[in-house]
């Protein structure tokens, strides 16, 4: 794989077949097992205009090899919006290509073009394999995060 034949780009309701597994991919890292319905509402919303929900998926040629998602939301801090980087997932075999590098950068320029005053993200404390990449291109501000179930 050589790392400037990479296109990262919005996704595009054909990707579904190659995200899904991804996705599933994702969820099983986290422990997590959300439904067949969120999945196809969260895949819906990144379509719909109306929604500030998006992905983003980075391709070599038409083979997906990672995606991003991402929220534009307000913020009580700042005048404009913020930018919450919500999930990112690289194929194994990508990895180690700067392909989540692209992705965030990609979030990035997207936030810029929005105007967004902040682009943050969380990751588990034990994914060392992320946060590698995350100390290189990020600051961390030492911030907790407390759940309540709903």
């Amino acid at each position: 794989m050589q790392k400037h034949n990479i296109q990262v780009t919005p996704a595009q309701y054909q990707d579904y077949q190659q995200w899904l597994p991804y996705w599933l991919a994702y969820q099983e890292f986290y422990k997590v097992n959300l439904s067949h319905e969120v999945t196809q509402t969260t895949w819906q919303r990144f379509f719909d205009d109306a929604e500030p929900v998006y992905c983003a998926v980075a391709k070599e040629g038409d083979k997906v090899l990672g995606f991003v998602h991402y929220v534009i939301h307000r913020s009580t801090w700042a005048e404009t919006d913020y930018c919450y980087l919500e999930d990112l997932y690289v194929s194994p075999e990508a990895r180690g290509q700067h392909v989540g590098k692209r992705l965030i950068e990609y979030v990035q320029k997207q936030a810029r073009t929005q105007k967004c005053d902040r682009l943050y993200w969380h990751t588990q404390e034990t994914n060392q394999t992320a946060q590698k990449l995350y100390n290189w291109i990020a600051e961390k501000p030492g911030i907790i995060e407390y759940r309540m179930p709903l």
